[in-house]
Parts: structure tokens; C-alpha cells; sequence
């Protein structure tokens, strides 16, 4: 019988990728941190001798509790949580489990460094259409919540990165960017062990979209269009990426739970 306050592997796999995903803490002592580097999909890890609710925590958003094998760290650090307000739930079997599960994990390697307020910082040029939405929405959903994205004229990307600590991505000559035939959505995923069957569907569509092949897929049109159209109707870049999370959000869920479905006049109710 699962312990109280616990969430199973099953659950959590279902809520990463979606807004209502909780804040996931990895609490894993730093010697199991170093030797295993890397993490569940959107988690942060805190040491938790430092954890504090100041730390990323917001108190009125569910947290899930990860330590190495779901044990007393995790149910410490989640009872600590819930006495100051956090509906703190923990990781059955814990990082382990996951592992075991063959489960996506994130490279710490891949990471960029994180700002003084514990966010990773990206910086691309402005006026996004396509990969420059799919990227951060991606970052945001699958690696680093918390994420900054800085949206700047081209010539001064690398430049900007390099001044405030961030990581320049979707320009010629950097790390993050297209390859060969593929845009800088198909390197994240792949640099990021994100190949999931939705994700790689996503994936397919965007490149399709941004890379003039909308042969790729039949959605790749459509998503072209949406792109455009909300480019024409922000002229705030930060504006249209939150305008574009919503978008990407339903070709997410479309890709994972909707791809075989054809119109008709449901009666279920959504799942997470």
C-alpha cells in the first residue's frame, strides 16, 4: 500500500509537460547528485540541508519531493513543505524507480548556469516565429520552469548571452541551433533525452513549419499559419511567447492523448 502524501510514477509522468505539472524538487544527497548527474524532467535540484521556501518553492503550488529511493529524506523534506503551507507530495521509489523505468532524464551537463535567483537564462532573436516559441515552451514544460528568455536583435545575441551568463540559442555558429536538416526544437530534445513518441511527433511538425517542408506532416501547415498569425498580433516578443505556450500546450496534448482521434462529439471528460 502506497505511504500517505505520495504520488506514483504513473501520475507524475502524466502531469510533466503540462501546465498543471507541480514544482518537482530533487532533494537527492550530493554524492548520489554527482555520481548520477542527472534529472526527472522540469526538476531543480536542492540540497536539503539549503532548501528553504524561499527557494523556488511557491507556497500555494503542489510540490513533489524527489530523493534517491523515496524514502525518509523525501517524506522529511515533503512533511517540512506541508508545515509551512506547500502541498508537498513524494516520488514513490524516487529518483531510483525512475531510472529503472526508463524514464526521460535531463544531462545536469547540458544545463547552462543558473542565475542568482536559480533560473537558467536564454537569449535568441527577437520577433520569434516558430523555433523561437517551440524552444522556450519546451525549456519552460520539460527543463527549467523558471526559465528567462531574453529576445534581442540578432547581431547582438551572442554578445548578450555571454554578458548576462545565459545561453544564446537559434543563430548560426552556437551550440543550440539547427543541424543539417533539422531546427534547434529537434537538438533540445534530442540534447536533452526528451525523444519521447509525442515529443518526436511535436518535433516533426515543427520542422516542418519552420524549415519550409510542410510536407513533413499534415499539421505542419497549420502550425505555420497559427505561428504567423501571432506574430502579426503581438508586437511584444514576451507577449506572443505567452500567447504561444497555450498553443504548444494543445499540440503537446494532441500529440500524446488526441493524434487518432477524429471529430466527434465527446462525452469524456479531459484526463491530466
Amino acid at each position: 500500500m502506497p505511504a500517505p502524501n505520495t504520488i506514483s510514477i504513473d501520475k507524475l509522468v502524466r502531469l510533466i509537460g503540462t501546465p498543471k505539472c507541480p514544482t518537482l524538487i530533487d532533494v537527492r544527497e550530493e554524492d548520489a547528485f554527482d555520481a548520477d548527474p542527472y534529472l526527472i524532467p522540469s526538476s531543480h535540484h536542492y540540497p536539503f540541508e539549503k532548501l528553504s521556501v524561499s527557494s523556488g518553492v511557491p507556497e500555494s503550488q503542489p510540490a513533489v519531493v524527489i530523493c534517491q529511493e523515496g524514502t525518509s529524506l523525501s517524506q522529511g523534506v515533503g512533511a517540512w513543505l506541508r508545515e509551512r503551507g506547500v502541498p508537498a507530495e513524494v516520488l514513490e521509489g524516487g529518483f531510483e524507480a525512475w531510472k529503472q523505468a526508463k524514464l526521460s532524464l535531463v544531462p545536469v551537463s547540458k544545463l547552462p548556469p543558473i542565475d542568482p535567483r536559480g533560473r537558467t537564462v536564454w537569449v535568441t532573436r527577437a520577433r520569434p516565429k516558430i523555433d523561437r516559441i517551440a524552444c522556450p515552451w519546451l525549456i519552460r514544460r520539460f527543463v527549467d520552469p523558471r526559465a528567462v528568455f531574453l529576445f534581442v536583435p540578432p547581431s547582438d545575441v551572442v554578445e548578450v548571452a555571454e554578458r548576462f551568463g545565459g545561453a544564446p540559442f537559434d543563430i548560426e555558429d552556437v551550440f543550440w541551433s539547427h543541424r543539417g536538416d533539422t531546427c534547434t526544437f529537434d537538438t533540445m530534445v534530442e540534447e536533452f533525452g526528451l525523444g519521447t513518441p509525442p515529443l518526436l511527433h511535436l518535433a516533426t511538425m515543427v520542422r516542418g513549419a519552420d524549415t519550409a517542408r510542410p510536407e513533413l506532416l499534415p499539421e505542419a501547415p497549420g502550425l505555420l499559419a497559427a505561428s504567423l498569425g501571432l506574430s502579426r498580433m503581438y508586437a511584444d516578443d514576451l507577449e506572443q511567447l505567452d500567447a504561444g505556450m497555450l498553443l504548444y500546450d494543445a499540440l503537446y496534448r494532441w500529440c500524446r492523448d488526441a493524434s487518432d482521434e477524429t471529430h466527434n462529439w465527446p462525452t469524456n471528460k479531459p484526463r491530466p
